[in-house]
């Protein structure tokens, strides 16, 4: 059965990336040098040092590692991704004519433009929300998953849905103090939450990866005196 998965690198407190670039949209080069760059290389270097990362990039070397199996089942799982718009302007030109999907790609965005074929991806660009690119994609992807490739606003917002079925976050043992914060807007009142359930974890030295399915959002009812509470689906 296709499920809707997402997995991001995160610092230990919680950052995927460093302070926002509002300057930077769209060139590589200038967001390189700016401030989400140092953030993002510190949690996702397990990543880029994995043979398979490496592989699907089309470079050389890397280590053949309980890491790079992990990104093996990653690409070998998803049938189709949904990503951002801000994701695809950044990686369109590195990506190249050749990027590291292999499959079709369906980006959200508030601006049209013509089906995009690359050797082996299609990027379809989709205007009717986050709720209508999951469903394309789950019609796209066959017998595997739907992966939400990022960036972090998009995960935050299939995850408020309640379109996703199973995140992995990649724990990775830094502490940057300050960023953007995975899990902030996520707009949930104050006895709010969502509800995940931890199903695996694979440790290695640069980083934890936990496995979570998602099971929903629930209100937390506390009796009169706070001593005990019961959780209430939505």
């Amino acid at each position: 059965m296709t499920k809707v998965t997402a997995q991001m690198s995160v610092s230990l407190d919680g950052f995927f990336t460093g302070p926002r670039d509002t300057q930077a949209l769209g060139d590589m080069s200038r967001w390189m040098q700016g401030p989400e760059a140092p953030g993002f290389f510190r949690v996702t270097r397990w990543a880029v040092d994995a043979m398979a990362w490496r592989e699907r990039q089309g470079f050389a070397g890397g280590e053949q590692s309980a890491d790079s199996d992990i990104v093996a089942e990653m690409f070998a799982a998803a049938g189709a991704y949904v990503m951002g718009r801000r994701m695809f302007d950044a990686g369109e030109v590195p990506w190249g004519d050749e990027p590291p999907f292999h499959a079709p790609v369906f980006v959200v965005t508030h601006r049209p433009r013509a089906v995009l074929h690359r050797q082996g991806t299609s990027f379809t660009f989709v205007t009717e929300g986050p709720e209508r690119a999951v469903e394309l994609a789950r019609e796209a992807a066959g017998d595997k998953d739907v992966a939400v490739a990022g960036g972090g606003e998009l995960l935050r917002q299939v995850l408020t849905a309640g379109l996703l079925d199973q995140l992995e976050l990649h724990i990775a043992p830094v502490l940057l103090g300050a960023g953007q914060r995975l899990f902030d807007g996520l707009g949930l009142g104050a006895d709010d939450g969502v509800e995940l359930v931890p199903v695996r974890v694979v440790e290695s030295p640069g980083v934890t990866h936990i496995r979570y399915t998602v099971t929903g959002r629930s209100k937390l009812v506390l009796d009169d005196r706070g001593a005990s509470g019961e959780l209430v689906g939505r």
